[in-house]
């Protein structure tokens, strides 16, 4: 068995971009490396427009770079690696064979087919992988799944004001401020001609992100939409 180079391999996924992640909790600088990967099948498991496509890439890059500055070791496989396996399971397990992490930290996947390729992990390492809660959410998987159970209907509305009372979100006792619990009848109607709608803010592309937009258009030509006048936030910063 080689001997091990990297105490925990952390995998950061797209939509996973934040400081507070769960799987970068207590990350040791020193030991740990982060694990991200633009791979071929998360960009087209469905034909996905191609400025989301753009938009994810780049605030991964960005997201990358972030984690460098503060002294956090990235392995970080672009799309056009030649080396790229072109699936994230295949570069958990190749990031594992050039590390010999001792484990595997994760935040859960809010897709149910990333969930269940992250539960064989690993299966496919030889190493434990810790798959952790994403605390960003008001309730967990689990939670929701005990309210649901025996009932005839899933409505929404019911499991919302159920977290509102448990979080005390626009609560007086144990009744909505104001009497109501939403106003969706009043959202539906026309926005008044008086309300003057605003400019929306506009954020010029990077080097990285131009990179991105290029390499999406390139790569990903047949999929419906186009790349111009992309101009969105892809750092904490701008968002």
């Amino acid at each position: 068995m080689p001997q091990s180079l990297t105490a925990a391999l952390r995998v950061i996924l797209g939509d996973q971009l934040s400081r507070g992640i769960a799987s970068l909790a207590d990350i040791d600088p020193q030991s740990d490396v982060v694990l991200m990967a633009e791979v071929l099948g998360e960009c087209t498991y469905v034909p996905h427009h191609p400025q989301k496509i753009a938009m994810i890439l780049a605030a991964m890059r960005h997201f990358a770079q972030a984690l460098t500055a503060r002294g956090i070791k990235v392995r970080y496989i672009p799309l056009d690696d030649p080396d790229n396996t072109g699936t994230l399971s295949d570069e958990v397990a190749r990031a594992v064979h050039a590390l010999h992490p001792t484990r595997i930290i994760a935040t859960e996947p809010g897709e149910y087919r990333v969930r269940e390729a992250m539960r064989n992990w690993s299966a496919e390492t030889g190493i434990p992988c810790e798959i952790r809660e994403d605390t960003r959410f008001l309730a967990t998987a689990d939670e929701f799944a005990q309210w649901a159970e025996d009932r005839k209907q899933l409505r929404m509305e019911f499991f919302y004001r159920v977290m509102r009372r448990k979080h005390r979100i626009l609560m007086e006792g144990e009744e909505p401020v104001g009497g109501r619990w939403n106003f969706d009848s009043e959202n539906r109607k026309s926005l008044p001609e008086t309300i003057e709608i605003p400019t929306p803010l506009r954020f010029a592309p990077s080097a990285e992100t131009t990179a991105v937009i290029d390499l999406v258009a390139a790569r990903f030509a047949g999929h419906y939409g186009t790349l111009d006048r992309f101009d969105y936030p892809v750092t904490a910063q701008d968002a």
